[in-house]
């Protein structure tokens, strides 16, 4: 929320000469969040003042371009120029080149002087242009950084301005004064107004704070059966609350379409974000601004009929005031007449009933809107508005009448307009709400000490009724804050307006014997052991698309994966809770190495979602009361199952080039190790095979199995159809293992083995077997065949070719022997290597190659 300090003037007494940081300063000890500064003059400087034009003269040069030769009075005539420095003339008449053409002498206009300088720094100075010296420049509306319009300059009396040759322009055009811009927590609608702000700047103050809705509200007539009619015909409220509570209607006749925005107006609706678009236009968002109340005008000639506030009905559509037409809901909540719907109700009027340059009647429309209704609407169509924020936050029931009667005036005063006898005011009673709070418990939630006395003076600060009944106070909430519903929330607004530096801080102690849980410690280790490694840990959107739940949720191409499905998705095309980590790696991937980064070893610890029989329940717990173990058993049951993966992915190579370095391309081996590495981080052994998966290349893809035998997970190269459809960097490579699992099997801490003293025998052997055969199976069968002797078996080296049968591969393998107590011979490693022989030859039919 941008606030204008001229205009908070009006309601708070803000000091002489206070600055923007000034009130963000002062606004953060009431829980605003300071934003940013929004001040003109740090981008326009001086001399910029009110000139009037004396004389143009037209003259054609060689360029086929048409320039003016103008003389401009600065000065009022008879008076001496007071300004100095070089350009200016001491006669008050400046010599000026304009290529503009939308203005004649005796106009006034906004002469910017040498030494001023201009949005975008751009300094005006004397020089020599088309055989004149040019001291100055006339400026357009965009020159000034006030508007887009470039097209001439700004003529004054289109402004409805006639102010004094020589006065400061840039007091007269409000460039001359700023805004603070705060943050605004969701809970705190009330604040999206100047009104607000000034309520909440007295709170920080310490300053009584005069409501200028009340007011105006009593000047407000009340509704008569001359009004519009209108009627609300909520026939399917959303959480059976009605779509609409309170709808004022006034008509304002005689408006003059030629009527400029005042400049005072048009200046603060800039510095409050808002362009300047026309006055019916202008009045509108002002009011809004400055109560916190949307307001909608319709062409009130175009308006057929009685108004109905309903529910669209299937196949209705709207052409909304961008000009798109859509397609309507049955939630929509509509303004609608004869002719069917002119509006979607808080979100955008529609085309039908726009205000343009020939309305001469404005129905002005002032209503409350239930704030979900709203907000489902606004993300439905996607169309974000000013009304719809503060709609969606909640917006005071008792503003309409007032914000109505402010809108009102302002036509009658700016537009000449004259309202009409007719008010309509459909309001369904508002019943403030009450909360009960023992005086003590604001003090007891806070952890300091707070007397009732200011408990009871602050609730009566923020607009509240305080009634007590022995020890319990009766809290009547202001119209304006929806949000305060429990104790809890006046507990915070004591703690927030006591000043939150005033709460002592201190840090709870831990009980002794308590830390991390056996899983937690299992994923802190696992995760420090890949960065340690060298891996980058990120984090992706768990959003993904069937396609890649499809891919990557299952290792059989067409098996059937079930997902969770989004409701209210960012993106359709992502509508999808993940079954697996990969697709946000290659997201991750993707964008990286666009970027230029083409050498990538990430990976990433996050939930997966798998549905169960039922997802949701099939109602709605009540509020206000604790749910039954029944209630709680079916909430329970209807969360998707969500087991932590851990998955990395690498691409490129391992290093980068240097003198005496050669980088190595990551493979699968790298993915591979990943796993293992993150198994070993928890002392679990995995038990590699050799697997198919869809999304991983054929013959370079590994199935990780636990202890237990479950299938855990896989790692390999990536399917080089896969790498080519999703845009991957060749060869990129991949593991992911379902940790929850793996992580069953951690138990206690492993225990280093005895180192033996003795040393070791080394012996090779390479058998021939089937093509088909698993490497990590025949190394099963050699260890187990070698007995307690052998100490490590590992693969060194796989060839087919000449020699080899077509079907069989010769598969080396590295046997490193050793006893425990005494020296091996080698005679006794031989034996144990030819037993190992053995039980290959039987089992796999393994040939020794020779």
């Amino acid at each position: 929320m941008r606030i204008p300090l001229s205009w908070l003037r009006e309601y708070a007494p803000l000091p002489e000469g206070a600055s923007a940081e000034y009130l963000m300063e002062t606004l953060v000890k009431v829980g605003l969040e300071e934003e940013a500064v929004h001040r003109p003059s740090d981008e326009i400087s001086g001399p910029v003042v009110v000139g009037q034009v004396l004389t143009m003269e037209p003259e054609e040069h060689s360029n086929g371009k048409t320039v003016n030769w103008c003389t401009v009075r600065v000065v009022p005539e008879g008076q001496e120029q007071t300004l100095s420095g070089k350009g200016i003339e001491p006669s008050g008449v400046q010599g000026i080149v304009c290529g503009a053409h939308n203005f004649r002498p005796g106009d006034k206009v906004v002469v910017t002087l040498p030494g001023a300088v201009l949005p975008g720094n751009f300094a005006i100075a004397a020089r020599k242009t088309y055989g004149h010296v040019s001291a100055g420049m006339i400026a357009s509306v965009r020159e000034l950084g006030i508007g887009d319009d470039h097209d001439g300059i700004l003529v004054l009396s289109r402004l409805g301005l006639d102010p004094e040759i020589g006065s400061n322009a840039l007091e007269l055009l409000g460039l001359d004064d700023e805004a603070a811009e705060v943050e605004v927590t969701p809970d705190r609608g009330y604040a999206f107004s100047v009104r607000g702000i000034a309520r909440e700047y007295c709170h920080a103050v310490n300053e009584p704070f005069t409501d200028p809705v009340l007011a105006v509200d009593q000047r407000a007539p009340h509704g008569n059966a001359s009004g519009q009619p209108v009627t609300i015909q909520d026939d399917a409220p959303i959480h059976d609350r009605q779509g609409a509570t309170r709808f004022v209607a006034r008509t304002v006749a005689g408006i003059d379409p030629d009527a400029p925005t005042p400049t005072w107006m048009a200046s603060r609706l800039r510095l409050a974000g808002i362009r300047s678009i026309s006055l019916p236009v202008d009045i509108s968002n002002y009011v809004m601004l400055e109560f916190g109340q949307p307001l909608h005008f319709y062409d009130a000639d175009r308006v057929q009929g009685e108004i109905v506030v309903r529910r669209a009905r299937k196949g209705e559509t709207l052409t909304t005031l961008d000009g798109k037409e859509r397609a309507l809901n049955v939630e929509d909540l509509l303004i609608t007449d004869a002719s069917g719907p002119i509006g979607l109700a808080g979100v955008m009027g529609g085309a039908s009933t726009e205000v343009t340059d020939s309305t001469r009647r404005i129905l002005v429309e002032a209503a409350r809107f239930e704030e979900v209704s709203i907000a489902r609407t606004r993300r439905r169509h996607k169309l974000p508005s000013e009304a719809s924020k503060r709609f969606e936050r909640g917006v005071d029931p008792k503003a309409s009448a007032a914000a109505a009667q402010r809108a009102v005036e302002l036509l009658e005063e700016l537009a000449g307009g004259q309202a009409e006898d007719g008010v309509t005011d459909v309001f369904d009673h508002y019943y403030p709400h009450e909360i009960h709070m023992s005086s003590d418990y604001p003090s007891r939630l806070i952890g300091v000490d707070i007397a009732e006395s200011d408990t009871v003076r602050i609730l009566e600060d923020i607009g509240a009724t305080v009634v007590r009944t022995g020890e319990v106070l009766q809290v009547t909430v202001p119209s304006w804050r929806p949000d305060l519903n429990e104790p809890e929330d006046l507990a915070e607004e004591i703690a927030r307006l006591t000043g939150y530096e005033k709460i002592p801080s201190r840090l709870p102690v831990p009980p002794s014997g308590r830390g991390l849980t056996v899983q937690q410690a299992a994923r802190r280790r696992a995760s420090d052991a890949l960065a340690a490694a060298g891996l980058t840990e990120v984090v992706s959107y768990p959003f993904v698309s069937v396609a890649d739940n499809d891919l990557f949720g299952a290792a059989v191409a067409g098996a059937t994966v079930h997902a969770v499905r989004l409701a209210n998705p960012i993106s359709e095309a992502n509508g999808y809770l993940q079954t697996s980590l990969l697709p946000g790696l290659t997201q991750v991937i993707k964008r990286n190495h666009a970027r230029g980064f083409r050498d990538l070893a990430l990976f990433e610890s996050a939930l997966v979602f798998h549905p169960g029989e039922h997802s949701g329940t099939s109602a709605i717990p009540a509020v206000g009361m604790k749910p039954d173990a029944g209630i709680l058993a079916d909430l329970n049951a209807g969360i998707p199952h969500q087991p932590r993966h851990i998955a990395a992915m690498f691409c490129g190579q391992d290093s980068q080039p240097a003198p005496g370095v050669s980088p190595r391309q990551y493979d699968w081996q790298d993915a591979l190790d990943a796993a293992r590495l993150t198994a070993g981080a928890v002392g679990v052994a995995l038990t590699v095979k050799q697997g198919r998966h869809q999304a991983f290349h054929p013959g370079r893809t590994a199935e990780l199995f636990d202890a237990r035998g479950r299938s855990i997970g896989f790692a390999g190269e990536l399917h080089p159809q896969v790498i080519k459809d999703l845009d991957l960097p060749e060869r990129t490579v991949a593991m992911e293992i379902d940790f929850d699992v793996l992580a069953e099997n951690a138990g206690q801490p492993v225990e280093a083995q005895e180192i033996s003293g003795y040393p070791a025998v080394s012996q090779d052997v390479a058998l021939v077997v089937a093509a088909d055969l698993p490497a990590a199976e025949l190394m099963e069968t050699l260890r187990e065949g070698a007995g307690d002797l052998l100490e490590s078996v590992r693969v060194f080296d796989e060839y087919r070719g000449q020699g080899i049968e077509p079907d069989h591969k010769s598969l080396a393998f590295a046997l490193r022997f050793r006893a425990e107590d005494r020296t091996l011979t080698n005679d006794e490693a031989s034996d144990a290597r030819e037993a190992a022989i053995e039980l290959a030859s039987q089992r796999h039919s393994a040939v020794l190659r020779g």
